[in-house]
């Protein structure tokens, strides 16, 4: 299969390059010039150099061939030469002869995706072995190199001319003469493998390497320069690599994207191999040969390149080298605790420890003593393990997978100490740390209020239980009980007196700058718990500070239904105690209560604006204050201003209130007391009044004293049909409200002042359905029967 396969290829390239020839023969003739040859055409444009060579490539030309058409068009060597300079000026598209990276990445991810599937729906059965399919794709060591990135990995043309480099048709020489003589010209090498300068004979260079066409330039040349080279003679040449070749070579086999490429004759076999994709799913990284000549050149792996960085295996290619990507043979996975998880090619020869040196070696967590493995005996599945002393010798088979599990998540020498000492936490079980006493060594003893008659020391035992061993401290420091050794995973408790006893705390509250609860203390007077809560709020009093204490055993004097004895004390400002109260002492749980001034309270302001003599904010003198109160404060209300329109707000809401009866008439009901925040304004009169509604034209009219409320609404149009006449009323500019009243048949409408708003209410619309024909029939017939009945009575 392999032998039938590059033939097949051998025949497509060469149906190709016939199909180049022909398309250069057809393009030559449809571009031929209409004058005579010996007419020079005129200027190539920017234009139509870019529409020339457009036209060529589409038709599958090379650069070379696209100057021998030029040159067939009419075109002298300067033209084209100008042309060549256009065309790098132009927008290029670099991307003719490359594969588009994006079309590569699909194309791998379509084929992983088609072989998945057909893994799948073969077996079915087995959910859990999918799975691990679908985790290994995409997963083979070194596709990453091949995939879609930023990175390219085009020769570069921007170097010194190789002296190894094999000169052939195509390829740019330049000379360069400088010294007595200057002279610089370029030169191409011919189909024939020739160069031609000045008026000399041809120089055969197809083959040879730049050194050696460098001399044999050098001897055509002396014919024109005797001296060209010669020590002392002062006239000096330089041959260098122009524009180099393009080569064609082809890559066959299990390629992304196998087939034929054009690349630059600098190229080497691993720029050929990323513009292909690398190998497939199938593909062999480790396995690639360089045909040329039907002879293997040279064969690559390139795990060399990917692990070591050696370039060893990046030969230079040649025009008409092939590219094989052998199949791998053998694919092993490696999963677990180690630097690189995946998919590793293992060749003949290899063992498990070149796997592990291909992903990196183990990481820091792995267990090393035990690889377990699946293996495929063609029937079923096996597993099996590994140790460490089976690695090197190990050989890997098709699709093994290895698992390198994690280490166990404990300390296996590890004791702990907790509780009243001075260093409490974990410590090594080691020479330095043997024994109970040891331990407590290390952790540079036991505190101060340790309770050392009682510790414990939790061990595990051998059924997986934790017990309790009690140990009396005290004997064991002064020697009087022998020392206990330690074992691994010991927890040695150590309590504290504190630790012993229920937390006791006081409360203290009221007019106090840090109200809460606090430790108690033995001896700890009422002074220093105000002085913990940091003294006295404003308006806190220093007397009269109430502690209430719970009943214990002493319940002398008190009645069967009293819990709670009170105590009541003076404290200074200074903090000082009397003699008296020097002797009381707190007791835990005790609340203490601090008074406020009976007196003290924060200042009260109110607001008054508008058209008042004095507007601002004023304060409440005393709790007795009114809104009458306020007018005095402010120096009266000026002439413009209007107390009917008089607003007053209480928690910014609008209280209805009649101020022109309150000024009047300070002691009725109205004349509400001041509050804290409460805001009177005092309008201008206004001489507009609003009616809206339920009339024909809801507009703002001006005010006339001589029009009564029926007058205001034919200034609006009058009613509408919906108008609800019985409910209306007017809003006055204090926030007041009046409607119409009705008597029998008389109504009675409220006055209008100036600033009101007349409202009228509308009706709600009724969806009444319309009846049909047979229902007023069927009403007809009813009536008409009710009348008969009625005149038969009568």
């Amino acid at each position: 299969m392999h032998y039938h396969y590059p033939a097949k290829k051998y025949l497509t390239c060469i149906l190709s390059a016939l199909l180049v020839l022909v398309n250069f023969e057809i393009f030559a003739q449809n571009t031929a010039p209409q004058t005579p040859a010996t007419t020079s055409p005129s200027p190539i444009g920017n234009q139509q150099a870019v529409e020339f060579y457009n036209q060529a490539k589409d038709a599958g030309m090379s650069d070379m061939d696209i100057e021998r058409a030029a040159l067939q068009r009419g075109y002298s060597l300067d033209d084209i030469t100008s042309l060549r300079k256009r065309l790098q000026q132009a927008p290029k598209d670099n991307t003719q002869n490359e594969p588009n990276r994006d079309e590569i990445d699909e194309t791998r991810e379509q084929g992983d995706q088609d072989e998945l599937d057909d893994e799948t729906n073969n077996e079915r059965d087995s959910t859990a072995a999918g799975r691990a399919r679908s985790r290994r794709l995409n997963r083979t060591f070194g596709s990453s190199f091949f995939g879609r990135g930023s990175a390219t990995f085009e020769p570069n043309l921007r170097i010194p001319t190789p002296s190894n480099y094999i000169l052939g048709p195509d390829d740019e020489l330049v000379v360069d003469i400088y010294g007595n003589s200057v002279d610089n010209f370029r030169m191409k090498v011919t189909p024939e493998g020739t160069v031609k300068m000045l008026n000399l004979a041809p120089v055969y260079v197809n083959g040879l390497t730049i050194e050696q066409a460098n001399t044999r330039i050098v001897n055509r040349l002396r014919q024109a320069y005797s001296t060209l080279n010669k020590p002392g003679s002062g006239t000096y040449s330089n041959i260098t690599l122009g524009t180099v070749r393009s080569i064609r070579v082809m890559i066959i086999g299990e390629a992304v994207r196998p087939g034929t490429y054009t690349v630059s004759s600098l190229a080497t076999a691993f720029n050929a191999l990323y513009v292909s994709g690398g190998p497939n799913r199938n593909g062999s990284y480790r396995n690639i040969e360089i045909i040329r000549n039907s002879k293997v050149l040279r064969k690559i792996d390139l795990y060399h390149f990917l692990i070591d960085g050696s370039l060893e295996d990046n030969v230079s290619l040649r025009d008409q080298d092939i590219i094989l990507i052998r199949p791998y043979e053998v694919k092993v996975e490696l999963n677990g605790q180690v630097k690189k998880s995946g998919v590793f090619e293992v060749k003949v020869g290899e063992t498990l420890k070149d796997v592990l040196k291909y992903s990196g070696g183990f990481a820091p967590e792995a267990f090393t003593d035990l690889i377990q493995y699946q293996r495929n005996t063609g029937n079923n599945f096996v597993i099996g393990s590994i140790d460490s002393s089976q690695v090197a010798t190990f050989v890997p088979k098709n699709g093994d997978i290895y698992n390198v599990k994690k280490i166990l998540d404990l300390i296996a020498n590890q004791v702990e100490i907790r509780g009243a000492v001075t260093r409490p936490g974990l410590y090594p079980l080691d020479e330095r740390t043997k024994t109970v006493k040891d331990l407590i060594n290390i952790a540079q003893g036991v505190g101060q209020r340790a309770f050392l008659n009682r510790v414990l020391l939790e061990r595990a035992s051998g059924d997986t239980q934790t017990g309790l061993v009690a140990i009396d401290l005290r004997k064991m420091l002064n020697n009087e009980i022998p020392d206990i050794p330690l074992l691994p995973g010991d927890i040695l408790t150590i309590k504290s007196v504190e630790d012993l006893k229920e937390f006791t705390y006081l409360s203290i509250d009221g007019s106090i700058i840090n109200p809460g609860a606090y430790y108690y203390y033995k001896d700890i007077t009422i002074a220093d718990l105000i002085f913990q809560a940091g003294g006295y709020t404003e308006g806190g009093v220093p007397y009269r500070i109430e502690v209430s204490r719970r009943v214990k055993n002493d319940t002398t004097g008190l009645p069967e239904s009293q819990n709670v004895r009170i105590f009541t004390l003076n404290v200074a400002d200074n903090l000082v105690l009397n003699e008296e109260d020097q002797k009381f002492k707190l007791s835990p749980y005790d609340i203490v209560l601090v008074r406020k001034s009976p007196r003290y309270e924060s200042q009260k302001t109110v607001t008054i604006t508008g058209e008042v003599t004095y507007p601002g904010t004023y304060t409440i003198l005393n709790n007795f204050e009114r809104i009458s109160d306020l007018f005095p404060k402010a120096g009266g209300i000026k002439k413009e201003g209007y107390i009917e329109g008089a607003r007053f707000y209480r928690n910014r809401e609008l209280v209805a209130l009649d101020l022109k009866a309150i000024v009047a008439k300070p002691n009725i009901p109205a004349n509400l007391l001041l509050a804290d925040g409460d805001t009177l304004f005092v309008p201008k009169k206004s001489e507009m009044i609003r009616i809206q509604g339920g009339v024909y034209n809801p507009s703002v009219v001006n005010f006339d004293a001589n029009f009564n409320f029926k007058e205001y609404i034919s200034q609006a149009g009058g009613f509408t049909e919906r108008a609800r006449k019985s409910r209306m009323y007017i809003s006055y500019p204090n926030g007041r409200t009046h409607r119409t009243s009705r008597f029998l048949f008389f109504r009675s409408y409220p006055k209008v002042e100036p600033g009101s708003v007349i409202t009228v209410p509308m009706k709600e619309p009724r969806n009444e359905q319309p009846m049909s024909r047979g229902e007023r029939l069927a009403i007809i017939s009813l009536f008409t029967t009710l009348a008969i009945a009625l005149i038969r009575i009568l």
